[in-house]
């Protein structure tokens, strides 16, 4: 999906992968990440966020959960760190990544909520009363208040599957009162996913239905006296689509695969003003019939991975990917042509590394014409090799 804009945008990229794997020093089924330009497009999007007030906060789930990462970015002014789940938000807090929202898109569990509210997080979102209750009695128990997030759904939003949960507008005035008697919880955010989705007809980032909904819901807890303070507008957060999130009352952006040059408008073609930041390296295993397989451990079942490249004889050629089904293990992936047995392959395309058993490398420099690995991470940010 994103091969042959990496080619195009950043093939010192394709070269230092190749390098790091004809080398030895990663093994298939490795992400390769360019910290220069992460950091670059990271840079980017913050300023573009910054020209509308709106505060940027970053997600690391997509390049794994990596602490080392994270901690670069907070240098050049994050906020903090966006925790899908409360693993990642053990991980990063106790990393000394500051958290800035937790709770979405997975609630915390209730054993697990003194632990990470001891993490101080500015936010966390809730999806009912009973988790609602939780949080105000440990916070009450632990002396603090804790700002919250209300997630917020109508009948006509997107909601992808395995992700639905939270408080129906039509019933939140209601929901609203009870919450009003834990006094250990103070409402001042709303949030929803997908706020916004690239559409390939128009070839914009445009917005969902999700975000009509936030701003009933805002009105309606407002007209309860209540001051909302975060207006949290996630997905395809990136420079291009900062404007949009400024005009219809965004007040925070969670960029994730904006930072990777991952979103798929970034694989549309279009000229976008991140740069792609990440690759997937493995190497040919066998030959059968007329085909050829390469290491996997890296799918993700959202790829649309279509191409790989690979290196034989110091010469590259493109070859079509055969995408594993779903319903299998990835032990390999199938290129649609022989190849020779030990050559590099790099695909790019994307991903969620955290649901992967894929290793991580970090390397800077490459943009200056001098890669130095950083470190070798497993896909959920622990490190494994230097």
């Amino acid at each position: 999906m994103f091969l042959k804009a990496t080619v195009n945008k950043n093939p010192k990229l394709i070269e230092t992968a190749m390098f790091l794997h004809r080398k030895g020093i990663i093994e298939p089924d490795t992400y390769v990440l360019d910290l220069d330009s992460i950091l670059n497009n990271g840079k980017l999007i913050m300023q573009e966020a910054d020209k509308y007030g709106i505060k940027a906060y970053f997600m690391t789930k997509q390049f794994g959960r990596n602490p080392y990462i994270a901690k670069e970015l907070m240098k050049l002014g994050y906020e903090g760190a966006v925790t899908v789940d409360f693993r990642e938000a053990k991980l990063l807090g106790n990393s000394g990544i500051k958290l800035s929202h937790v709770g979405h898109l997975v609630q915390i569990p209730d054993k697990s909520i003194e632990e990470i509210l001891k993490l101080r997080p500015d936010y966390i979102t809730v999806y009912s009363i009973e988790k609602a209750k939780s949080l105000s009695e440990l916070s009450l128990k632990l002396g603090i208040k804790q700002k919250i997030m209300l997630r917020v759904i109508d009948n006509n939003d997107v909601l992808y599957p395995a992700q639905y949960g939270g408080f129906y507008v039509d019933e939140l005035s209601e929901s609203v009162n009870k919450i009003l008697n834990f006094k250990g919880i103070e409402i001042k955010g709303i949030t929803s996913f997908p706020c916004f989705l690239y559409n390939e007809k128009s070839g914009r980032i445009e917005k969902t239905h999700n975000v009509k909904t936030v701003q009933k819901a805002k009105y309606i807890i407002e007209n309860m006296g209540i001051k909302i303070q975060e207006m949290n507008m996630p997905s395809a957060n990136c420079v291009e689509s900062m404007k949009l999130v400024a005009e219809n009352g965004g007040t925070s952006i969670e960029p994730g695969h904006g930072l990777t040059g991952t979103t798929p408008m970034h694989g549309s073609g279009k000229n976008c003003a991140e740069t792609p930041a990440m690759v997937y390296v493995s190497e040919i295993s066998h030959n059968l019939g007329e085909s050829s397989f390469c290491y996997g451990g890296g799918h993700y079942r959202r790829s649309h991975m279509k191409e790989a490249l690979v290196l034989e004889n110091n010469h590259s050629k493109y070859f079509k990917v055969k995408k594993p089904d779903d319903e299998s293990i990835d032990y390999y992936f199938e290129l649609e042509e022989n190849a020779e047995v030990g050559s590099t392959v790099v695909m790019a395309y994307r991903t969620q590394i955290f649901v992967t058993r894929s290793n991580v490398a970090v390397v800077k420099g490459i943009s200056k014409g001098k890669p130095e690995l950083i470190g070798i991470y497993d896909s959920l940010g622990k490190i494994v090799g230097r």
